[in-house]
């Protein structure tokens, strides 16, 4: 007898062939069988034409503090994730040396925005090497399974001390040496892989950068030896990708003899850049590397709200003069208070913020209900501005304020030059892409991109309008064995028998986003921005169920995943 049967499911097994209507077997946490009119169960679900997926494999999050002390993994859980990978952009919290901690702190903290008082508040930094930190995170059941990379700022600091935060010190040759045997032993104790950042973007809270930034050959070689001695884990960088350096990480791969996996977004300074990098990656797939493109479902939003981390009057003297208030406080008084709010409109601060909104406006919309991720340019709010004939920044504030200051707009920061997604698409058709920026965890008060597994098929299996629908099972692929083999997980990612039961239910034709929203359910009473869906009815965990209806059941099968897992036999 099966321990779990889900019949009747519209079947997509995430290796993209053709979805069927099928049954899906479960004994003891495995697909056992997938076919038509399976035997008897001791729980059944009739799922009547639902979609029946794989759990989706999110391989880019940055949950590497909130995992130590949160076992539900919110936002994630909330939209089908049944695996994570966290450690990425070569940011982390392991190997510390005692009394270094504030320095990876404020490290997170500047890349990924979340904020020092909830890090400092959360995590107890009971660990120093990678696997002790490892052994911190497999003590706590949790709703997901939860992989681990090793950061290179972490390693550098870790190995080169204060010098190590100055990306323009060179390590010696012993401290290369040093930092090759740590990740190499990592890699033994379960480290999913090494990960490295060379992006201006990535600064420290201080306004320095990111360690790693331009860590020269001889660094990133003995890295690479380090990875080709382990013969494990995958290499992943973010990486402007100027002046050769993509030449530069392919031959750390090389050297490696191990995969890379590249986040790949469109920037405005640089718009056909994306083009030129993934025409390398696809080189490289030519040549028999195992290269792999990150890329996002949709533009990478920037949420404004008056409760969250960025909007227009974030620098205003008049808004920091109410620093000290509830959110609620501060909202409460622009209303009550005309020559307030026509302050903020008229005495603008002409600094760098300031000039940023004047271009932004015109890359900024309102949502919309339902959620709208492809608005085209003349529902922006300059636009609409232009045809109401108000001052722009004038009528950004009255829709600020709209349902008690809890309104949100989108600004779209990335993957969006032309206004549409028309680029986003030519990525996700790419063979060698995967879908990877979500950056679940990260930027808490300014994106809430962790939603991005269902706004992938809401969005691009059924509700575009600007341009071709995706099928629904190459989608499917790409956020579960595509991510999953990018990682060495071969035993998740299909509906098949061997692989792990990790499973999604989902009314499709129901399956809808709502408005971010912000909580204050942070350590320290940090505050971040969450999204929730309709449409998720079943999720499944090894074969566990921990949401029903979108709500978690409190069940925790989730544990860590300590290195790559083989294909079923």
């Amino acid at each position: 007898m099966f321990d779990l049967v889900i019949r009747d499911g519209n079947i997509v097994d995430g290796t993209g062939a053709a979805a069927r209507i099928a049954d899906v077997g479960v004994v003891q946490g495995t697909v056992v069988e997938v076919g038509p009119s399976l035997g008897a169960a001791k729980r059944e679900i009739h799922a009547d034409g639902q979609l029946v997926a794989p759990g989706w494999v999110d391989i880019h999050t940055h949950y590497d503090g909130q995992a130590t002390w949160d076992a539900e993994m919110a936002p994630s859980s909330w939209h089908g994730v049944t695996s994570t990978v966290f450690g990425n952009c070569g940011v982390g919290f392991a190997p510390v040396r005692p009394g270094a901690e504030r320095y990876l702190i404020n490290l997170m903290e500047g890349v990924e925005d979340i904020p020092e008082s909830v890090l400092s508040e959360g995590m107890d930094f009971e660990w120093e090497s990678f696997d002790d930190y490892l052994n911190v995170l497999e003590r706590q059941p949790r709703t997901m399974d939860i992989g681990a990379q090793v950061p290179h700022a972490a390693l550098r600091f870790y190995v080169m001390g204060d010098r190590g935060a100055d990306h323009l010190e060179t390590p010696t040759d012993n401290e290369i040496e040093e930092m090759g045997a740590l990740l190499e032993q990592a890699l033994h104790d379960g480290a999913l892989g090494f990960t490295t950042s060379r992006t201006t973007k990535h600064k420290a809270a201080d306004g320095s950068p990111t360690p790693s930034l331009s860590a020269e050959e001889p660094e990133l070689a003995g890295l690479a030896r380090a990875m080709r001695r382990a013969g494990k884990g995958v290499i992943e960088v973010n990486s402007d990708f100027g002046d050769g350096d993509f030449q530069r990480m392919r031959q750390a791969a090389e050297i490696a003899g191990r995969p890379l996996s590249s986040l790949l977004v469109q920037v405005q300074n640089a718009p056909d850049l994306w083009r030129e990098t993934l025409d390398g990656i696809d080189a490289a797939v030519a040549d028999g590397l195992e290269f792999t493109a990150q890329v996002g479902s949709r533009a990478i939003g920037v949420l404004m709200t008056l409760k969250g981390s960025v909007h227009p009057f974030i620098t205003h003297p008049r808004w920091l003069e109410m620093a000290n208030l509830t959110d609620d406080e501060r909202i409460g008084r622009i209303k009550a208070d005309a020559q307030l709010r026509a302050s903020l409109i008229e005495d603008r601060p002409r600094d760098d913020h300031g000039s940023w909104m004047d271009w932004a406006l015109e890359r900024t919309f309102e949502f919309g209900d339902p959620v709208d991720y492809e608005p085209s340019p003349d529902r922006s709010v300059a636009a609409m501005a232009r045809r109401q004939n108000k001052e722009p920044f004038s009528l950004m504030l009255d829709l600020l304020l709209e349902q008690n200051g809890d309104n949100v707009l989108m600004h779209t920061f990335e993957n969006y030059c032309a206004g549409d997604l028309s680029v986003v698409e030519q990525m996700l058709r790419n063979p060698n892409s995967v879908c990877g920026v979500a950056d679940a965890g990260a930027h808490v008060g300014l994106v809430c991109d962790a939603s991005s597994p269902t706004s992938l098929l809401t969005l691009w299996g059924r509700d575009r309008q600007r341009g071709d629908r995706l099928p629904l099972e190459l989608l499917v692929h790409k956020q579960t064995q595509a991510t999953a083999r990018t990682h060495g997980l071969l035993d998740r990612g299909v509906l098949a028998p061997g692989y792990r039961a990790d499973i999604n239910v989902i009314d499709f034709d129901g399956l809808t986003l709502e408005k971010p929203y912000v909580a204050y359910d942070l350590p320290a009473g940090g505050k971040r921005l969450l999204q929730r869906a309709r449409g998720y009815s079943h999720t499944f965990v090894g074969g566990i169920e921990v949401c029903r209806a979108g709500e978690l059941t409190g069940e925790r099968p989730g544990r860590l995943i300590r290195g790559a897992k083989a294909a079923p036999a």
